[in-house]
């Protein structure tokens, strides 16, 4: 049971579902703000953007986000979940291309403390081709899942187990309909 009282049914509204319908006026800036992070057009396809989320929610410990982006990024990822699950198990034999693992390092840092994202880790992925704009996505994603999986574990939500069921058919949903749609 949340810390609040949300007002809603946390089996049916689960994780930041709830927080989300108990404050409507904060759930709009936040869902647009997942929709331009990890869904507009970018050079990063939706998927890679997903991964970066679920890696940093699964850093933060964040059961519910980091199931959630997992099954994201899983339905949007040509190996799905099994790539998902290595890349979280570890990131340096992951079948994953080099540019996204010097990303993904860059949102682990970000993860520890912003001022871990030293000019070495920015240099590294501009080697690898990547380009200013994912620098910046990168670090606001995983400066945003922090704050995202501190609001959900702050308020003590629930999370219902395991990948399937509710975290399969919110995946359907936000690959269909996006963030902006979904609450």
């Amino acid at each position: 049971m949340a810390h609040i009282d949300l007002g809603v049914d946390e089996t049916r509204f689960p994780g930041i579902t709830g927080p989300m319908r108990f404050r409507p006026e904060t759930a709009k800036p936040l869902n647009e703000l997942a929709e331009v992070l990890l869904r507009a057009p970018h050079s990063l396809p939706a998927g890679e953007r997903e991964l970066i989320a679920a890696y940093v929610s699964g850093l933060n410990d964040c059961d519910f986000c980091c199931t959630s982006h997992s099954a994201f990024a899983a339905a949007q990822l040509d190996q799905g979940l099994t790539l998902v699950g290595q890349v979280r198990a570890d990131l340096d034999t992951a079948p994953i291309p080099e540019k996204l693992k010097a990303l993904l390092r860059i949102a682990g840092a970000v993860q520890r403390s912003g001022r871990a994202v030293t000019p070495e880790l920015v240099e590294a992925a501009r080697a690898l081709g990547a380009t200013d704009v994912e620098i910046h996505d990168t670090v606001l994603i995983a400066a945003a899942f922090c704050m995202f999986n501190r609001y959900v574990d702050g308020l003590g939500t629930f999370a219902p187990e395991g990948p399937g069921g509710y975290y399969a058919d919110s995946a359907r949903r936000i690959v269909e309909h996006g963030y902006t749609e979904s609450v």
